[in-house]
This record gives structure tokens, C-alpha cells and sequence, in this order.
């Protein structure tokens, strides 16, 4: 089975991946490790409170099948963060994918990881411009970029992301993946009910609340 990890860094949007993990643990039942540069506790884009499962210190990048960056409002602690480029110049040249969304594909350009690869980001271009290690000649204007083992994606395609993510690893996103519109769906479709056997365990699971055998 693949193995994932998702990197993690002040101020990460998880909005933007969520999409993709969500679909990797609940569908497919994958356990996704959560590092960062330290063991300390984190603050999302969004506000929640997050602590990793792991630190740099404890994994190495090319032990993944996969690495997973989310964008951040503010990319310059995690561009500043020795431990985490660290992490991911030593993934350099690995087969293991790499897939950053929004701003943080700068985070590959500094750990040499896009070096002479095509890409995307959704960070502005004067950025791009202030450093030198970002090949701007590279940078394509599109949602999403995948160069071999490298997906890049802007953040309002996160959908597309995920799915580019998980075709990568042969999961079965369907047509429509998460477009579904409600207005396309009869009362039946949106009634949802468990399998006798489901219920059983249900119930069983609701005794240890309840204390009622």
C-alpha cells in the first residue's frame, strides 16, 4: 500500500488538501503521517489548533510514496525552516511524488525539487521574481502541472489536485468526482440508511455509551 505524509508548517491551509486526504483515509482507509520541522503545536490557515504525528527528525521523504504541501497565507516561516527543506532537498531525486498546491511549490524550487521541472502555484509572481532558486522559465500558467513525479496546483483547483494526486496512485476517482449537484439527486438517493449488519455493530458501539446491554 502507498504511503502518505502531508507536511505541515504555521498558518497551512488545510481546505486546500483536505479534499485529497479526506478521500485517502475515509475511502481508501490510508494512514497519512502529519510532520513537521518540530514537535510543537501548529496554527492552520483556518484557525484549528494542530500538532504533528511526526517530525522531520523522525522521517525521511523518500520513506513515502508520497508527500503532500499545503499552501500557507504566509509560506516565509516554513521557507525559513532549515528542518523541513532539509527534509525535502533529501527527497530530491527519490521516486517519491511530491505534490504541493498553492504557494507552496516555492518550498520545492528552494529544496531543488522542481529544478528543471514544469509547474504551477498560486503564490504572486513577485514573489517568484525576488528569488533567484524559483526557474520562472518553468512556471506555467495553468491549474495544475504534473512534470514525472512532481504535481503542482493552484488552490481554488483543490478538487482537481486531489484527483490528480490520486490517479497518480491508481484510485478510482470516477467521472464526477465531489461535483455532484444536489438538485441532481431524488429524495430516495439522498436517504441513507445502514445495512442490517452495520446497524448491529452500531448498536453494539452505542452500549458503551449508554451502559444498557
Amino acid at each position: 500500500m502507498p504511503k502518505f505524509a502531508v507536511l505541515l508548517y504555521p498558518n497551512c491551509s488545510l481546505q486546500e488538501i483536505t479534499c485529497l486526504t479526506s478521500v485517502l483515509s475515509v475511502w481508501y482507509e490510508e494512514k497519512i503521517d502529519f510532520i513537521a520541522g518540530g514537535a510543537t503545536e501548529l496554527t492552520s490557515e483556518e484557525g484549528l489548533r494542530i500538532l504533528p504525528t511526526k517530525t522531520t527528525a523522525e522521517a525521511k521523504a523518500a520513506d513515502y510514496d508520497c508527500v503532500i504541501l499545503p499552501g500557507t497565507i504566509n509560506p516565509l516561516p516554513a521557507l525559513y525552516d532549515d528542518e523541513l527543506i532539509r527534509f525535502l532537498r533529501e527527497g530530491a531525486g527519490t521516486e517519491t511524488v511530491f505534490a504541493a498546491i498553492s504557494s507552496a511549490p516555492i518550498l520545492l524550487s528552494k529544496a531543488g525539487i522542481l529544478r528543471g521541472r514544469k509547474f504551477t502555484a498560486g503564490y504572486f509572481m513577485q514573489m517568484a521574481e525576488t528569488f533567484d532558486f524559483v526557474e520562472k522559465e518553468n512556471f506555467v500558467h495553468r491549474g495544475i502541472v504534473e512534470d514525472g513525479n512532481v504535481i503542482t496546483g493552484i488552490g481554488m483547483f483543490f478538487r482537481e489536485f486531489a484527483e490528480a494526486v490520486l490517479r497518480k496512485f491508481d484510485y478510482d476517482t470516477g467521472e464526477e468526482f465531489m461535483r455532484e449537484r444536489p438538485e441532481d439527486f431524488t429524495e430516495e438517493e439522498l436517504t441513507f440508511r445502514w445495512s442490517d449488519e452495520d446497524y448491529r455493530e452500531f448498536l453494539e458501539e452505542l452500549k458503551e455509551y449508554t451502559g444498557k446491554a
